[in-house]
């Protein structure tokens, strides 16, 4: 390893040959002060190159492995990024934390009780992770936006747009936008509780939060992440929007997040904590 590998962070990246996870192989390789050191997919990738890949022309002699603890065993990387899957993205974080590294999280789908989960061990080895629902500078500024105008509106629906292949529904990015506006305006909605609504296509409301804000969700190939929040008071109505047209417009908040954890104890949620 030269000197200046020495230095770096060490990466490693589950869900390598994914959509997301081809990304974030990309930016790893292009960054000064971090190492690829570890890839991990499905058998369908094994022993492929990391880089080659994710689409670029140079191999970086990484090879995609399909057991992460073996790969931890062996790699030892500081800092592994998840793209995964909710099914798969608990035991990830629990085998990436016991042997001796830290989560950037960015797979969407986890139960509550799978995120106590990771909390719990992330403090009992006395490590560091972050789950972040989405890691767009400009959706933590929306979420931001949106619990402030919370402060002024009580009346709202969230409109979320994703890809076809998406798997969970609503989006992790919509639920954390309502809690941060629920954390501000307990109940939404209020006057209109006053009349029974009947739902003639079943589900076209949307789902409805505790503090009653409507998530509709909405999911086509030609998206990629896309939502709105939408206020409405009399006479008026505030439309606070962010896309992400590009998968690339996640990757600063994800080298921000690898930077940020690699020197860091302890859990947090969502990206705005490192901002």
């Amino acid at each position: 390893m030269s000197a200046s590998a020495e230095k770096s962070i060490l990466v490693g990246v589950c869900g390598a040959a994914g959509k997301m996870g081809r990304e974030v192989v990309k930016t790893i390789l292009a960054q000064e002060d971090m190492t690829l050191v570890m890839a991990v997919d499905t058998e369908k990738h094994a022993g492929e190159d990391a880089a080659l890949s994710a689409g670029l022309a140079d191999p970086c002699g990484v090879q995609i492995e399909k057991d992460l603890a073996k790969a931890m065993k062996a790699k030892k990387p500081q800092v592994v990024v998840d793209f995964t899957a909710p099914a798969s993205v608990l035991d990830n974080a629990l085998t990436v934390l016991k042997n001796g590294g830290r989560c950037v999280i960015g797979t969407t789908g986890l139960s509550p009780q799978g995120i106590e989960h990771i909390r719990t061990e992330t403090l009992k080895q006395d490590s560091a992770t972050i789950i972040a629902p989405n890691f767009a500078l400009g959706a933590v500024l929306l979420m931001k936006f949106a619990q402030e105008a919370s402060r002024f509106f009580d009346h709202a629906e969230i409109i979320e747009f994703h890809h076809n292949q998406k798997l969970d529904a609503p989006s992790g990015t919509s639920l954390n936008t309502a809690d941060l506006m629920q954390a501000v305006q307990p109940q939404f909605g209020r006057t209109n509780q006053d009349k029974a609504e009947k739902e003639i296509l079943l589900g076209s409301r949307g789902g409805k939060t505790q503090g009653n804000i409507r998530i509709h969700s909405v999911r086509l190939p030609g998206l990629v992440a896309h939502q709105e929040v939408i206020f409405g008071d009399v006479g008026q109505t505030l439309t606070i929007r962010h896309d992400s047209i590009d998968r690339t417009s996640f990757m600063p908040g994800v080298v921000l997040a690898v930077r940020k954890i690699a020197t860091m104890k302890g859990f947090l949620f969502g990206l705005e904590n490192l901002i």
